[in-house]
């Protein structure tokens, strides 16, 4: 049964309106840190978050407006690590520690389901319960060709144990149900770490779906980065681990005013089908350059993991400045590559800011560049979490971070302008595009309504419609091979038996989407 949660409108905040990439404050109630953030493919204003410990918002709207609610769970309780991801149907997915009432401190990982958006959550289900071993720094993605979901994490047989007999390890589990049920957990890691979380012990397990259906992830420990796939769905994984790269000075290190600081890397793919489709990234930070200059690195694989490029440094400030908390992802539409971290490039003290960049070219340069609209200064008796996070689709990127100021936390996120930074970083700018979609007319509209676009080159086109939570529910052209010209398409609401409401419609050219907003009144 679904629990239904208050829900409070966030009012949008702002630093200065004047700035080129508008902040906008998600949350400031309940001490939030370590965000999650997910953008729908199938509808970008649908935007779902989570921070600590028990945090959940989501967007209709692109991200300059939130509701937040409280996420509970009865049965396994909420102990954070939130990752939050949108499947093929909509549904959203919020994954996170236990605390059950009956049981042990995070002795499974909880994944907590919501079919509405995110204004409600089910009570949830679980994987991964082993005894009272540890079930730690979970993480999980959808293989958007069959909604299967993969997660992996770390097991502890004894969290914070310094015993030379205990020992860490790295499992999978997925769901091919939508969530209902998951496999039983296999460790997938041939080498184990200490479970004393830190530099030997096995971590930063976050997973990537491959252009055939791989599964790859890679994560941190005794061995430094190291790799590991599956063909099969996570049946099979190899029978050695892939080494990728050594890891300076660990992936457990410290930073002035930070309570605590970590490099753990995160794996993402490209299937975007560009030039740079099938790629796999690695993307970490470390103190190879000393205690004084951590920065942000990059790895990329062309040949499905089994070798990997060197180190490519994504911040491009001079060396002796500190730049960490790094997540990145790849928008599967464009192929280019996003990052979000805190960086001190411009201050001597513990000033903070928050900056992006972005690789356009498979990460063979970046541009980098500022994102908040002001410096915090953390204190380092505040819980920052262990990391923030970014997700990106058809140029809509949305990164979320963690703010500090008077002693109070808060989650934010930025409305970026993908274009902007392109141009300025002196990039080459977007090519003529293949169409242009216009706004439906009329628009409120009751019973019929028009849609225009124009192609000026020869396209396989598509034109659909979706509600509010992305789901299908109108299709006007279906994968039609089209001339240059402008064409108008009749839509008929009344024959298709749609309540009122606000729906989305969506042109495809050639595999890039492009859509619109509207509103059928009643």
């Amino acid at each position: 049964m679904l629990r239904l949660f208050p829900l409070l409108l966030m009012a949008i905040t702002f630093h200065h309106v004047t700035a080129q990439h508008q902040n906008v404050m998600i949350s400031s109630s309940s001490q939030p840190e370590e965000p999650s953030i997910f953008v729908n493919p199938k509808n970008t204003d649908h935007l779902v978050g989570g921070a600590n410990i028990n945090n959940v918002y989501f967007s209709l709207d692109g991200g300059f407006t939130w509701n937040k609610s409280t996420l509970y769970s009865q049965q396994y309780g909420v102990w954070g690590d939130p990752c939050t991801i949108i499947d093929t149907a909509g549904n959203c997915y919020f994954f996170h520690l236990s605390n059950p009432p009956s049981g042990s401190w995070i002795d499974r990982i909880v994944c907590q389901k919501s079919t509405d958006g995110g204004q409600t959550w089910d009570d949830g289900t679980y994987m991964g319960l082993n005894g009272t071993k540890a079930q730690d720094k979970e993480w999980g993605v959808v293989d958007r060709s069959n909604n299967n979901i993969y997660v992996t994490w770390t097991q502890f047989d004894d969290y914070g144990s310094g015993n030379p007999n205990d020992s860490s390890i790295i499992r999978f589990a997925k769901s091919v149900d939508g969530g209902m049920t998951w496999s039983e957990a296999v460790r997938i890691n041939k080498v184990a770490g200490d479970c004393i979380d830190s530099d030997n012990t096995v971590e930063g397990a976050v997973p990537a779906v491959g252009p055939n259906g791989e599964i790859y992830v890679a994560w941190a420990g005794p061995e430094g980065l190291v790799f590991d796939r599956s063909l099969d769905q996570g049946e099979t994984w190899l029978d050695e681990d892939i080494f990728v790269t050594d890891f300076p000075g660990g992936w457990d290190y410290s930073i002035p005013g930070i309570y605590r600081c970590n490099g753990l890397p995160i794996t993402e793919c490209d299937l975007s089908g560009g030039a740079h489709h099938g790629t796999i990234y690695i993307n970490w930070t470390d103190q190879r350059n000393g205690t004084d200059d951590t920065d942000v690195w990059l790895v990329r694989s062309t040949d499905g993991g089994d070798t990997w490029s060197e180190p490519m440094r994504v911040n491009d400030d001079p060396p002796g400045r500190q730049q960490f908390f790094t997540w990145m992802d790849v928008d599967q539409v464009t192929g280019f590559l996003w990052f979000v971290f805190y960086d001190r490039r411009d201050y001597t003290d513990n000033n903070t800011d928050v900056y992006l960049a972005v690789s356009i070219d498979g990460g063979d340069t970046f541009i980098n560049f500022k994102v908040s609209e002001s410096p915090f200064l953390p204190n380092a008796w505040v819980f920052f979490g262990d990391y923030n996070c970014i997700s990106a689709y058809n140029n809509v990127v949305r990164p979320i971070w963690t703010r500090l100021e008077g002693g109070d936390l808060s989650v934010w996120t930025a409305i970026v302008d993908p274009f902007a930074v392109i141009i300025s970083g002196e990039a080459a700018p977007p090519a003529i595009p293949l169409s242009t979609l216009e706004q439906n007319y009329p628009n409120p509209f009751q019973d019929n309504t028009y849609f225009s676009f124009k192609l000026n080159e020869p396209s396989v086109v598509s034109l659909h419609v979706f509600d509010m939570m992305g789901r299908l529910v109108a299709t006007v052209i279906d994968g039609i091979r089209m001339a240059p010209g402008r064409y108008i398409e009749r839509f008929d609401a009344s024959s298709r038996y749609l309540s009122p409401g606000v729906y989305y419609f969506s042109l495809v050219t050639n595999g890039l989407a492009q859509k619109r907003k509207m509103l059928l009144a009643e």
